[in-house]
Formats: C-alpha cells, structure tokens, sequence
C-alpha cells in the first residue's frame, strides 16, 4: 500500500496558525482582553503548578491524596499510606490498582455468552445483543457472571499502626494536628501529624514508571517499637461500586498469601487468587523484620529495629517473578521528581494571573489539578475506567464511549504520547472487535461499550446498544495526524480507522420512505434515558456518524486507495440532524424533545453536535444557538454529568457566547464539584468521576486555542474579567 504524506485536512488562516500552532513549550500567548495587545510572554510553570498544591489539616473521607504514573495508583488518608482504609470507604477509596491487576471467578456453571444474547430483528437477520434481565434465571446469572468478571483487583492495603501507651491501637481520633501537602511539582505527599505527642512525618511517592511506592518515616516513634507497618491482601469484593476490597473471614480460605523470600534488607510476598497471582517485593534501608501477623490471616507486620528515628522502604506490586533488588527511596525519590518536573515543563500551561472575575483562581486550580489527576490515573496502555485507579465502578471495567472523555486533552494540551500508549490497545483486539461486528452480521469492527483488557463484552440494559464510542478511534486517529503527518502514522492506524468505517457504513439503514439512511433502533443514544427500542437518528451519533467516515474517506485517499463508494453513499445520504420549531431534538424519534420530561435530562447531547464536532454547514448556528438556550432554561440539571458541563461550554465557544462558556464550565451544580484533591464529585455512588476532569482540560484548551476556522482569540473567555494566558495549546477539529 502506497503511504501519502499530505497535510492534515484543517486548515487554519495564517494569522490564527501564528498564534496558536507555532507556539513551542517556551513561547506563549498572552491576551489580556480588556485590551486590543496582544504580546508575548512566557509563564511561570513553577509558580502556577505550586500555588494550587493540595494542603489537608482534618479529616474528611473525601480528601485523600494520590501518587502514581499513569499505569499504576497508590491512594493515602492523612498518615501517608493507608492506615485507615475503613475510614474512607464511602468516600475517595485508598486503592492500591494497577492495569495488570485483574481477576476473574472460576466459571464454574460454565455458562457461554450465547446464554446472554436477545436477539433483533434487523434487515431479515436476527442480531444477537449481550443484555441482563433475561427471562431465565439462568440466563441472568450469566449475564451477572460476565458482567462481574473479569474484576480488578485492589492489590493490597499498606498502613501504619501505631501502639498508644494505653496498650491500644491508634485510631483516627489518635491522629491529631494534620498537616499534609500534595506537592504538585515534584509529584510527593508531605504527611505531618502527632500521635500520643509525638511528631510523625512522612513522605510518599511513585516510581514513574514501575508499580513501586517509596516510603520515608522521621519520627521517635521508631525507636519506641510502637510503630509498625502493616500490608493486608484483600479478597475481591465482586462489587458494582466500591474499593474492591471484601474483608469477611468466610473468604480466608479461597485466596493464598506468603512470604516466599526474606532477606537482611527486605522480603517477597506472593499473593494468589486461583489462577491470579503476583508478588509484592518490600525493600527497606534501615533493619527491620518482617513477620506475618499472628491469628490474622493474608497479614504482615514490618517491625523497624529500634535504632534512629528514620525508616525508609519501598513496595513493589508486580506479576511476574523476579530475583531483582528493588530500588532505594532516593533513586525513585530522584526519578519521579525528575518524570514531575518533565511533565510539568512539557505541553501547554494556562495562567489567570491578573484575572478579576471571582471564579478565575478556582477554575485554574481545577485546570492544575485535573493535569495531575489525569497524570497519576488515566495515561497508561488501556482506555480508564470512570474512576481511574483509586476505587472501582462498574467492577473496575473501562468505557470506551468515554475515552474522548479521558482521552482528547491529551492531544491539545501537546501531551499525544500519553494518548498514544492507549491507543494501540484498540489494534491489539481488533479481531475481537470483528468478530463481534461479524456475530451480529456486520461489516468492520463493532467496538465495546463496557469491557476490559481482553474486549470482552459485559452484558448490560443499555451499555450493549451504545454506538457512540464507535467513531472514537477515528476521532483520535486524526489527532495523532494532524500533529504528526508521516507515513508512518498511516501505517499505524489505518487498519483500525478502515475497518471502525466499514461497520460504520454498513450500520444504516436505507428509509424508503425518505431516500435516505436512518440510525435504526435498537440504539441508545449519549443521552442514554432515551428508549432502545424506538429511538432513530440521534442527533448527535448522525453528526458524529457522517464527520467520522468523512475523516475515514480522507484515510484512504492520504493512504493510497480510491475513496469508498459505500462510505460516500451513506455520508451523502444519512439522515438530516432532526429539527422542529426552530430548535434540533434529541432525536428524530422524540418531536417532544423539549415538552416530555423523559427527554429533558441525563447528558444535553444534542449540544455535542455543536460542541465536539466541527460546525459545517449540516448545522444552522441560528437553531443551534436557539437549542442551548432552551437546554439552559429548562434542563434537569441535577441529572446531568460531570462532562456535560465542559460539553456546554465547548459549544457555546463554537457559537461565539464565552459568557455561556464559563457560565457552564463553573455552573454552581453538585456533579459540577471539584473537591479539595482536585477530583469531580458526582454522588454518593461516584464520588469521582475522571471524565469530568479530562473534559476539563479538553474545553479549557479550545476555550484558548479555539477551533478550526476560528480566528478569535481566546474566543471561550469572555472580554471582562478575564486575562488569559496559554502556551503549546492545540486548537480543536
């Protein structure tokens, strides 16, 4: 196959280029918009990154820290590791995940995912779907089984305790005077506390790149012998929403774990779990014992010797054996210091100094935040589940209809080598994906809503009939393109935008009645309370439909081949966007989009065909604009989602109204919270949500760099109140 290098397909006017994408990651942007100047400046990185560092002085179980890098999360209360994980339980979860860390039960009753399928009439074929609530009970079972394993895992508590002189184990109540402080630039927690009057300190870090956590205590509590560590290894808990972890003693029996080697300076635990098993290698650099735990199974007891007031270790969670020495804390301490610092001084930097609206401090330090959030628990080899790597949703199983979520800022902020890493998951299970669209009588790749590593599906009401995750990887594909237009991007990605296409082509249905190609039912659409069974034409999935075979037809010209005749019969022919009255419905199957309550909440999605997909000329600004003022008016905000306020916001940039934009990107609603660590709060279910951050980062940018076409600067802030600056931002499609 001949590779054409050609440009990437937007094109923007020269002074908009100069602007924005030639700035470098030492030149910036610097509009101060009460004034028609523009110069240039370059931002003090340090300083914005430092002023929004994290400081916790109390208890709250929504206010625990993170370290990590991307692949692998070690979450902490007060104390700087996790000594009171009961405490935070409903709360922001310590979790100790990793992307390898999976399991599944045994399938004891052998079920098949056949037993899963209901099945739909479509064009003289039955499609099989992969749902819950079957008629059998045998047939729910298995559903429950496949959409519970496989689970990820919690790898393993590791905490404090402390002996008071009473004779009793220190509680939370215990721990009095907290000081602790996420330092953002150099990626460490600084913990500070007294117990029984004595002064603790801690800090805790992450190797940047292995599943390694570094420890050092200063405290005369060591040389008391009253202070210990401790490393428990949980049974999986199997649950919807939760830490992962189940501590009933009736499980003891059903999972495995040893010290296999010891050593003067450390040790190797194994844990197993049926056919799951990985080690945990503990290295420390002042002598210590280790001991399993009297009467308390899958319990382990680190004992400092009593000499000197400093203990530092390291703890090491891998799956494969290894006989190697693990790292000192200050060769990881150096390490991640140096990977923070890179990170920092990379890609783009918005700065609000000088702002005098209220609001611009809170929403830089939720920009900050989210880069390191996003950082420590969303940039490793797969797509993330909705809660990163500290507690699990939905079994710990990722949604990739939310990886444009997680997953777009990484490529306007300059960052596309963290997008990159997972993209290629999507080639590795291509033929699972085939296989899928094969099953149901389709061409291509039909891509998971809800799965994990393998792609497998997980049965589901409404998960199953998703298809908006499907244009994704083309979406991203052309992101990677358009920032670096080689051969060998093409050769890269052409194979999964072509085959994520031919399903695309293949999906519509020809309406007789119209001439055109509908977007039948049975489908949910993003806004996901709308019926399966009847809804057509979305609109949304109609714009994101025809945008990403355009971008596909653009493939295959770049990569040599004749355009697809299929893909420009259904682009010049799909649907029109569903309208009436002056105003875009949600769907051509709801004309009561905006007098039926059942249409009138969950995400606004009608508003992503304007904010999320470039406005060509299948959208009237007029109706669009005319559509988000009714959706302002009259939405049930209470059940929306975190990302749908970034949503809003790039759509009101796209329609020139920045005091729209800001309005929705700081709306005064509980799933719009940003908590003191920087994650966005949804409910007492989720209490964090990493779209809502990612779709943060990714509005911010265009709210800056704007869009394709665009010639505003900062077109998504509005003239008083603001000063902007921004450097190495990417405009959007």
């Amino acid at each position: 196959m001949k590779m054409k290098s050609t440009p990437c397909w937007l094109t923007f006017p020269i002074v908009t280029a100069i602007l924005t994408l030639s700035l470098s990651a030492n030149e910036s942007q610097e509009v101060i918009l009460d004034s028609p100047s523009k110069t240039q400046s370059t931002i003090d990185r340090t300083a914005l990154v430092e002023r929004h560092n994290v400081h916790i002085t109390a208890w709250d179980p929504l206010d625990s820290l993170t370290v990590g890098n991307g692949k692998f999360a070690f979450t902490v209360d007060a104390t700087g590791l996790q000594t009171f994980p009961a405490f935070f339980e409903k709360g922001v979860c310590l979790g100790t995940q990793s992307e390898w860390g999976w399991h599944s039960h045994e399938n004891v009753e052998a079920y098949e995912r056949s037993e899963t399928y209901r099945y739909y009439e479509m064009e003289g074929r039955k499609v099989p779907y992969s749902v819950q609530g079957l008629p059998t009970e045998r047939g729910k079972a298995a559903a429950n089984y496949f959409r519970q394993n496989p689970h990820r895992l919690h790898l393993g508590i590791l905490g404090f305790e402390f002996t008071l002189k009473s004779g009793e184990i220190a509680t939370t109540q215990d721990i009095k005077i907290v000081e602790q402080t996420l330092d953002l630039w150099n990626g460490v927690i600084h913990s500070h506390f007294l117990v029984d009057g004595k002064e603790v300190k801690v800090e805790t870090l992450c190797d940047p790149e292995d599943d390694t956590i570094a420890v050092r205590v200063h405290s005369d509590w060591l040389t008391s012998g009253r202070l210990k560590v401790i490393i428990r290894y949980p049974f999986p808990s199997t649950n919807h929403t939760d830490s992962g972890c189940n501590w009933d003693p009736k499980h003891h029996q059903e999972h495995g774990s040893e010290i296999i080697s010891i050593a003067s300076g450390g040790a190797t635990l194994l844990h197993q779990l049926g056919a799951t098993k990985y080690q945990t290698k503990l290295q420390w650099e002042q002598p210590a014992q280790l001991m399993p735990s009297d009467g308390t199974p899958h319990r382990f007891v680190i004992t400092p010797a009593i000499e000197g007031n400093v203990f530092s270790f390291t703890c090491e969670f891998t799956p494969e054996a290894s006989t190697e020495k693990g790292k000192s804390f200050n060769s990881i301490q150096k390490q991640s210091i140096d990977a923070w610092q890179a990170f920092w001084n990379s890609g783009g930097a918005i700065d609000f100094t000088g702002s005098t609206d209220l609001r611009a401090n809170e929403l830089e330090r939720r920009i900050v935040l989210s880069q390191y959030l996003a950082r420590v628990q969303t940039a490793g080899n797969y797509p993330p589940q909705e809660t990163g790597m500290t507690f699990n949703s939905w079994y710990g199983k990722f949604h990739l209809e939310m990886h444009w979520w997680h997953g777009l800022h990484w490529a306007l902020w300059n960052r596309g080598d963290l997008l990159e890493r997972s993209l290629n998951w999507y080639e590795s299970v291509i033929e699972v994906a085939r296989s899928k669209a094969k099953l149901q009588g389709y061409e291509g790749v039909r891509w998971a809503k809800m799965t994990d590593p393998s792609s497998s599906d997980s049965p589901s009401g409404i998960g199953e009939y998703l298809i908006w995750q499907q244009p994704h990887i083309i979406y991203f594909a052309e992101l990677i393109y358009c920032s670096n237009p080689t051969p060998e991007t093409l050769e890269k990605y052409a194979k999964v935008v072509t085959a994520t296409a031919d399903f695309m082509a293949d999906f519509p249905v020809l309406n007789p009645a119209t001439g055109q190609y509908d977007l039948p039912p049975p489908l949910i659409p993003a806004q996901e309370r709308l019926p399966r069974g009847e809804t057509s034409n979305p609109a949304f999935e109609l714009r994101y439909w025809k945008w990403g075979l355009e971008i596909a037809q653009k493939w295959r010209e770049r990569t040599g081949l004749n355009p697809s005749e299929h893909y420009q019969m259904i682009i010049d022919h799909l649907a029109d966007l569903p309208q009436k009255e002056g105003l875009y419905l949600a769907a051509e199957s709801a004309p009561d989009s905006y007098t039926n309550d059942l249409y009138m909440g969950d995400h606004p999605m009608v508003l992503g065909a304007v904010g999320m997909l470039p406005m060509d000329s299948t959208v009237d600004p007029d109706i669009a604009e005319a559509t988000y003022q009714i959706i302002l008016d009259k939405w049930d905000w209470p059940s929306t989602w975190g990302w749908d306020y970034p949503m809003m916001a790039m759509a009101a940039t796209r329609l020139g109204n920045p005091d729209w934009a800001i309005d929705a990107l700081l709306m005064d609603m509980q799933k719009n919270t940003y908590l003191a660590n920087g994650h966005n709060y949804q409910d007492e279910r989720l209490r964090i949500y990493m779209p809502g951050n990612g779709g943060l980062l990714s509005a911010v940018a265009m709210m800056c760099a704007g869009f394709q076409g665009c010639e505003t600067p900062n077109p998504g802030f509005p003239e008083e109140g603001w000063t902007v600056r921004w450097e190495n931002l990417s405009p959007m499609f």
